[in-house]
């Protein structure tokens, strides 16, 4: 089985992912893993990206594209894979579709966590990690024992600069104008879940479980 993971930054894509990757016996394939993985591999690929990554560009499509295919065709996803932050956009979509038709292959669910912006901006606008250990907090959901500090090594929690409220509204407007398409294009091919991201990690997990299964 063949899975895409669609939503919005803080939407939950990531745990989701990890964890129906275990249930399912499906890699995980995550395009922010494969973009680091790149920078450090030395190959004339993993090069291309970096060059556009150190100057604070996106990586263009068909770069992504084709790092993707890679990572597809490797022997761990031969019983199928879950794609978590890939396509970005209807061209990247229709890409890596030509490409699994040539091999026989396509995809068989599109999973849309769908989460209310107001939510979305709460998780990660509430976001602290500690300076040393990188350990993650919530100032609500998992608030430290003595504000400010890590409970596992005492370091100080800071916010970071991609979770000020500002900046993660421009975010998840990015992601909503690219990404709507998507949305659209799965239904209309009859691949698409949609699921209430809103109503906590572990029943979305359930809900996906049954439906995939």
């Amino acid at each position: 089985m063949n899975i895409i993971l669609l939503g919005a930054p803080g939407a939950g894509k990531g745990t989701q992912a990890v964890v129906l990757s275990q249930k399912l016996s499906l890699a995980h394939i995550a395009s922010g893993d494969l973009f680091r993985q790149a920078q450090n591999s030395g190959t004339e690929l993993g090069n291309t990206a970096k060059s556009y990554m150190e100057k604070g560009l996106l990586v263009p499509d068909e770069i992504t594209v084709k790092m993707v295919l890679e990572r597809i065709s490797e022997p761990d996803c031969a019983n199928g894979f879950i794609l978590d932050g890939f396509p970005r956009n209807l061209e990247q979509a229709k890409a890596l579709e030509k490409v699994l038709n040539d091999k026989g292959q396509g995809i068989d669910k599109v999973v849309y966590i769908k989460v209310p912006e107001e939510e979305l901006v709460r998780r990660l606008a509430g976001r602290r990690i500690c300076r040393n250990c990188q350990t993650p907090y919530h100032v609500t959901d998992m608030p430290p024992k003595v504000e400010g500090k890590c409970d596992r090594c005492g370091g100080e929690l800071y916010q970071r600069p991609d979770d000020k409220e500002e900046t993660v509204r421009s975010r998840i407007k990015v992601y909503s104008e690219e990404t709507a398409p998507l949305v659209d294009y799965y239904r209309k091919a009859g691949k698409l879940l949609e699921v209430d991201g809103a109503q906590g990690a572990k029943k979305v997990t359930n809900e996906l479980v049954d439906a995939l299964t």
